[in-house]
């Protein structure tokens, strides 16, 4: 019993001291600068991240800013990376959205001795990043895929992508089509592009399923045009009526749609971890001088579905982006 108590008090001093930031590895180094090149600065959907890769940098006594574009626009990102390139970043994180763009100025950082991972989104293999750090798309699309057709045995669904062929959500799509392909059951899919914006998004999905009425299941593949699925669902009491839906990520909107019904499931990709876990793998490649290289990180994937919805609708936390406060134990409101 002793012990458990002495225990306890350690983990809470220790918990203090990291929440003062007065805990880092035993050697002094530089105050390290990493940065975030992002697709999305505006998407909720990188809020947790937001809050992984600053919990990390106060863990280990670094920096970490985030910059890129709103709206998907490779040339933004292109730029970013370049800026942060010419001011001598200690090690950049970008999301490679495109399988090619993003070569040349990753051989560019590493040529100046600047450590690059990949996060959210990886590229094609001439790119030289060195290491992956989310989930595996195209293997989620595939677990969507036959999910998909669990719910729906035969007829029409649609599945929406805010940015097709970008390298963060295509293999999502390509994986749930090759998933539904083979199963031989006879459904019959329509990819739908439908936007970055959440409002633009929401519209798309009302335009489309007013034009196919026969539609027997609605599903995305991002945070934006999930939650429009999860208002037209609601808006037009599709569930009631047979419909099937699910999709993406974690926005309040989402989660309160499948607690009530609307939804049948969203897929939990750990968004915190994709902004820690850079921050760390890039620290302890500085603090070794290369020893302990960046490796590739699958965050994982988790269905989130009415059984298990209440404990995202319950607890506020830093870890799916519901609070900014640090709070521990984590325990439902």
């Amino acid at each position: 019993m002793s012990f458990a108590v002495d225990r306890a008090g350690a983990l809470r001093t220790a918990a203090g001291a990291l929440l003062a930031g007065k805990l880092h590895f035993p050697v002094a180094h530089p105050r390290w600068r990493f940065v975030f090149v992002n697709h999305a600065l505006t998407n909720p959907f990188f809020i947790p991240a937001r809050y992984g890769s600053a919990d990390a940098d106060r863990l280990l006594g670094v920096s970490a800013t985030w910059t890129g574009s709103r709206s998907s626009d490779v040339g933004e990102m292109v730029t970013a990376m370049k800026h942060a390139i010419d001011t001598r970043a200690d090690g950049i994180a970008v999301s490679i959205v495109d399988q090619t763009a993003f070569n040349a100025t990753t051989e560019l950082a590493l040529k100046h001795g600047i450590p690059v991972v990949a996060y959210n989104a990886d590229g094609a293999k001439s790119n030289g990043r060195l290491a992956y750090i989310g989930q595996d798309n195209y293997q989620s699309g595939l677990e969507m895929g036959a999910r998909i057709v669990g719910l729906v045995p035969e007829g029409e669904v649609c599945i929406f992508v805010a940015t097709p062929n970008q390298q963060n959500i295509q293999p999502r799509v390509d994986g749930a089509l090759d998933a539904i392909r083979d199963s031989g059951k006879p459904i019959r899919v329509h990819v739908v592009a439908s936007g970055v914006d959440v409002v633009a998004e929401r519209k798309k999905v009302e335009a489309t399923y007013k034009a196919n009425k026969q539609v027997r299941g609605l599903f995305a593949v991002d945070a934006g045009s999930t939650q429009g699925v999860a208002d037209v669902m609601h808006a037009h009491g599709l569930h009631a009526a047979g419909v099937r839906a699910g999709g993406y990520d974690l926005l309040p909107e989402t989660l309160k749609a499948i607690h009530a019904g609307h939804l049948d499931f969203t897929i939990d990709q750990q968004p915190y971890l994709q902004g820690f876990l850079p921050v760390l793998q890039l620290f302890l490649d500085r603090y070794s001088g290369g020893l302990v290289a960046p490796a590739d990180t699958n965050t994982g994937l988790k269905f989130v579905t009415r059984q298990n919805v209440a404990r995202y609708l319950t607890t506020k936390s830093r870890y799916e982006g519901s609070s900014p406060l640090e709070v521990f134990p984590v325990a439902p409101k």
